[in-house]
C-alpha cells in the first residue's frame, strides 16, 4: 500500500488503500472505524458504481461486470424515501473499488456509524464518498450485506 498525497486529494495503488484512508477520515470524525469489509460481487468482480443517499442512510451498488445491483447493508429498510445519487470521481469515471468501515458503540458488538470508501479505478484517487449515523444492529449481519 503507497498512498500519496496530491493536494487536498489522497491516491493509492492498490484497493487496501481505502480501508487506510477511511481510518485516517474516521478518527477525525470522532467515530474511529474498526472493521472493515470490501465489497465484492457474487460474479467475482470488484469494480462498481456507487449510489447513496446520506440523509436517508441509503447504498446500492451496481456491479461494472455484470450489472447486478445491490442494496447494501440495511438500505432496503430505508429505500422508499431516498433520492440515489452515483459518485463520480473527479476525472469523470464511475466504476469504484468499495471498502466499508464501522464505529462500533462503546462496549458492544453494534453499529454505531458507517463509512463507505472509494478507490478510482481509473486514476486511483481513494476517499470516504458517504458516512452516516446508523443504528444497524450486530456488526456482523450488518457488515455481511456490504
Amino acid at each position: 500500500m503507497a498512498l500519496t498525497r496530491k493536494g487536498k486529494y489522497w491516491y493509492g495503488d492498490e484497493d487496501g488503500d481505502i480501508a487506510a484512508v477511511i481510518g485516517n477520515y474516521s478518527r477525525a470524525a470522532g467515530y474511529p472505524a474498526t472493521l472493515f469489509r470490501a465489497a465484492l460481487c457474487s460474479c467475482g468482480s470488484a469494480r462498481f458504481h456507487l449510489f447513496d443517499d446520506e440523509v436517508e442512510g441509503v447504498a446500492r451498488r451496481d456491479c461494472v461486470a455484470c450489472g447486478e445491483s445491490h442494496l447494501m447493508f440495511d438500505s432496503a429498510e430505508y429505500l422508499a424515501d431516498a433520492n440515489l445519487d452515483e459518485h463520480v470521481c473527479m476525472c469523470d469515471n464511475a466504476a469504484l473499488s468499495i471498502h466499508c468501515g464501522v464505529a462500533l458503540y462503546e462496549g458492544t458488538q453494534d453499529v454505531r456509524w458507517l463509512y463507505i470508501g472509494c478507490r478510482c479505478a481509473d486514476c486511483g484517487m481513494v476517499g470516504v464518498y458517504a458516512d452516516w449515523k446508523c443504528e444497524g444492529g450486530p456488526v456482523e449481519a450488518f457488515m455481511a450485506r456490504v
